[in-house]
């Protein structure tokens, strides 16, 4: 295990980390999402709740304020549909609201089918990496003019072991994951020494989620970790601990 592995496994994130940070969460309505978006609002930060259904952020929004945490703002988007300018469009309104961005965590995600390659579906390949990894680019591509207003922003990416060895009838989700590692290495490069702003992927590993649930039916999600414990490496890598960590694929789960 690396020294920043450990570090970010083991760390106790501070009451205040958050204090005046502005962060973006994707797929914030449900999971793991959900339970980082609650984290970060807890521990001070102003969270944009960004996801597919409008009733699912309201819940969270109000799970938010009803702890006292700083006000989130809803952004209800369909990454399956989206396009480069409703990005922009995104990035020009968080522009006026907030005058900069603090961090990203690139959560939202779709599992499409657990088959061989000569039996995947068309269109659900075409869905699987418009969400999985067009969205996340797309949505950093915009954001980044904000990011680099912050003085120390991170940008977070969600990764699977199957983005890092390929793993048969695991099709486009696979595929997504490999790419979404390449984009943080590329992008963590570019920025380096640039701008000051951290890129890292994040592997949630087996965690009770619909998405577990989905690709694997007849498993006991009550031996799985919840959402709400491996939060560690999220705060570490998306807070202030984590300066000048960049272009990591750490673990959520060791």
């Amino acid at each position: 295990m690396t020294d920043i592995q450990q570090a970010a496994t083991s760390y106790q994130c501070p009451d205040n980390a958050f204090n005046d940070r502005i962060i973006m969460v994707t797929g914030a309505g449900d999971g793991i999402g959900r339970a980082a978006a609650l984290a970060l609002a807890k521990h001070g930060a102003t969270v944009i709740l960004l996801g597919r259904t409008q009733e699912k952020l309201e819940a969270v929004y109000d799970e938010i304020v009803a702890i006292g945490a700083p006000e989130p703002a809803l952004a209800p988007v369909n990454l399956e549909v989206a396009r480069p300018a409703d990005y922009e469009e995104l990035a020009g309104m968080l522009g006026n609201a907030f005058g900069r961005l603090d961090g990203i965590l690139h959560n939202a995600s779709i599992l499409g089918e657990i088959t061989p390659l000569d039996q995947y579906g068309y269109g659900t390949w075409e869905s699987v990496m418009q969400v999985n990894i067009n969205a996340p680019f797309f949505l950093t591509r915009a954001l980044l003019p904000l990011l680099k207003d912050s003085a120390d922003a991170s940008v977070l990416f969600t990764t699977s072991s199957v983005g890092r060895k390929g793993r048969a009838f695991w099709g486009a989700y696979a595929v997504s994951k490999f790419a979404t590692e390449g984009l943080m290495q590329v992008l963590a490069d570019e920025l380096e020494n640039v701008a000051p702003i951290r890129v890292n992927c994040i592997n949630p590993g087996a965690t009770a989620t619909k998405m577990r649930a989905m690709a694997y039916p007849a498993e006991d999600a009550s031996k799985l970790k919840r959402p709400e414990d491996i939060l560690a490496p999220y705060l570490y890598l998306l807070g202030p601990a984590a300066k000048g960590i960049t272009g990591q694929s750490l673990n959520a789960q060791i």
